[in-house]
């Protein structure tokens, strides 16, 4: 009797070097795929970030515009026009009174999240996309239309151009 309970007490206490193996082997397969995935996730947090950023300039504008009689702020203009309140032809007093009743439509003016401009939130409405260095984004006050202030060159991971979101 005194045997038997030395064996079950031997065999009860570790792991065999087969079993560590496979747990070894399973989390190398793991890492191999995680690692990868995990790399990349950066440069797609940036690129649904470019697009949410994008979504929420675009519906301020077009509430702005709704509000205003179908106009678009002007570039001069356009930061004031969002963040703060407005009167029906788009003067930015800034503070709520009977004929500023309009906005403000976004509490603060994104950072652009991707390209050589990345982090700039500035308004540029004329020259090359991407070739002033001052601005993330790049506005046209005609029709309302917002990009991303980045060159043609610069594509996000599925080789789509920044400027073209």
């Amino acid at each position: 009797m005194q045997a038997v309970r030395n064996t079950e007490r031997r065999f009860a206490g570790g792991f065999s070097l087969i079993e560590l193996v496979i747990v070894v082997v399973i989390i190398g397969i793991i890492g191999a795929i995680a690692v990868p995935r995990m790399s990349r996730g950066a440069k797609g947090a940036s690129d649904s970030a470019l697009t949410a950023n994008l979504t929420v300039l675009r519906n301020a504008i077009d509430l702005y515009s709704t509000e205003h009689g179908g106009s678009y702020p002007t570039i001069g203009n356009m930061p004031n026009a969002l963040l703060l309140y407005t009167d029906s032809v788009g003067t930015t007093p800034g503070a709520k009174s009977t004929s500023n009743i309009y906005g403000p439509y976004i509490r603060a003016i994104p950072n652009l999240p991707v390209g050589l401009n990345k982090g700039k939130n500035g308004f540029v409405g004329t020259g090359v996309l991407g070739a002033d260095a001052t601005a993330g984004w790049y506005y046209t006050a005609l029709t309302g239309a917002i990009q991303a202030n980045v060159a043609a060159g610069e594509k996000d991971e599925s080789g789509t151009d920044y400027n073209a979101y």
